[in-house]
């Protein structure tokens, strides 16, 4: 009985090939830019702190970086049903 090589870089000798790996899933997608889009919130509003820049500045960063971070807990939790 041949046994299958999960590390193995070539394919079988007898030319079969097994199933490849799902694609990326929208959800996926969204979950990755909505993690970057908090990071950025919390980026721009650190150089917005060593640049002295008004509060509005502050107050918009902290929106972006809010909304970001309740939707991925709200997608987080709903996804536990």
């Amino acid at each position: 009985m041949a046994t299958t090589d999960p590390y193995r870089l070539t394919t079988p000798a007898d030319g079969t090939h097994e199933a490849s790996s799902p694609a990326v899933t929208g959800g996926e997608v969204v979950r990755t830019l909505l993690w970057v889009l908090v990071v950025a919130g919390a980026v721009a509003n650190t150089v917005a702190t060593y640049a002295e820049a008004d509060t509005w500045v502050h107050l918009a960063c902290g929106v972006v970086t809010l909304f970001g971070a309740g939707t991925l807990a709200v997608r987080h939790l709903r996804g536990r049903r």
